[in-house]
């Protein structure tokens, strides 16, 4: 006769997917409208961000009753880290592939506009184009502002490099603290890792500010204006979805959800935010310090 820890729980059916798809629909389109100066692209952004911030709700709401109520098993929890981990391997896909642009423009592309290679052609883009890495203006003076300079990786992108390495180890900490049963080392271990995480947001804002007014680099500012804030606005996201992720589980953590046994929830959080602190050190390598 099989057992509750034999059976697979099947919930039942969720609105959630649906709402993410909607919710994920809206923030895409209205970010892609409003960096192209179309109206009603902001009001559209924020509104899938407020979606967004409602599936968060739910969705954790309607799972951790679930596991409350002791209705997930080892097969389940093993499902879930298969999830986790496929989830991660595909945020390495997505930030590969603008590590990888990058690769190709700096090395192949932008060398061979310049002229150089046996297959060059310096006149494709604009007479006598020469490619220079950071490529910063393009010759539209009348349509986009030239930028002074690149952000020098020795300021706040070494304060925020210092910032995120803290928080991979505060919440390495957290789990430890987890795995001997230390609730108040759990706490103040999660507490310091989210701390550490919303100061580098504050961070990186200021390092906007100072890139719009300071340095004028913008989104239109040559090749590297537009990888340099689509790398470190996507990062940035990440940064914030993650802090919201661990004061969950902080919360979660002082109501005493979570063991040395079962405390898959934690575990997850704590491989994403190792994942996003290994996707800084490689922008701060590539994209500030070459």
């Amino acid at each position: 006769m099989s057992t509750a820890q034999d059976q697979y729980y099947i919930p039942d059916g969720s609105p959630w997917p649906v709402v993410a798809v909607f919710a994920i629909l809206m923030m895409t389109c209205g970010t892609a409208l409003y960096v192209n100066n179309v109206g009603g692209g902001l009001i559209i952004m924020l509104a899938g961000l407020l979606l967004i911030a409602y599936l968060f709700y739910g969705w954790f709401r309607d799972v951790i009753g679930e596991s409350m109520a002791g209705r997930y098993n080892e097969h389940v929890d093993k499902s879930f880290r298969q999830g986790m981990l496929w989830f991660i391997s595909s945020e390495v896909f997505f930030f590969g592939a603008f590590f990888g642009s990058l690769a190709y423009i700096r090395l192949v592309s932008g060398p061979w506009l310049g002229g150089e290679g046996h297959l060059a052609a310096s006149h494709l883009l604009w007479e006598n184009f020469h490619f220079a890495w950071p490529m910063l203006n393009i010759p539209k003076p009348d349509a986009y502002t030239h930028a002074h300079e690149s952000m020098s990786a020795w300021g706040i992108p070494a304060l925020n490099t210092a910032l995120l390495l803290s928080s991979g180890a505060t919440v390495t900490w957290a789990h430890w603290a987890l795995k001997k049963d230390d609730r108040r080392g759990l706490i103040l271990g999660l507490i310091a890792t989210v701390t550490l995480g919303l100061t580098f947001v504050g961070c990186q804002a200021y390092e906007y500010t100072e890139a719009y007014t300071d340095l004028h680099l913008t989104l239109h500012s040559g090749v590297f204006g537009s990888l340099f804030y689509m790398l470190t606005g996507f990062h940035g996201f990440h940064v914030i979805m993650g802090s919201i992720m661990l004061l969950a589980i902080l919360g979660r953590s002082m109501k005493g959800h979570f063991s040395s046994k079962h405390h898959f929830a934690f575990e997850g959080v704590a491989w994403y935010w190792h994942f996003v602190d290994v996707v800084w050190l490689g922008l701060f390598i590539f994209v500030y310090m070459f």
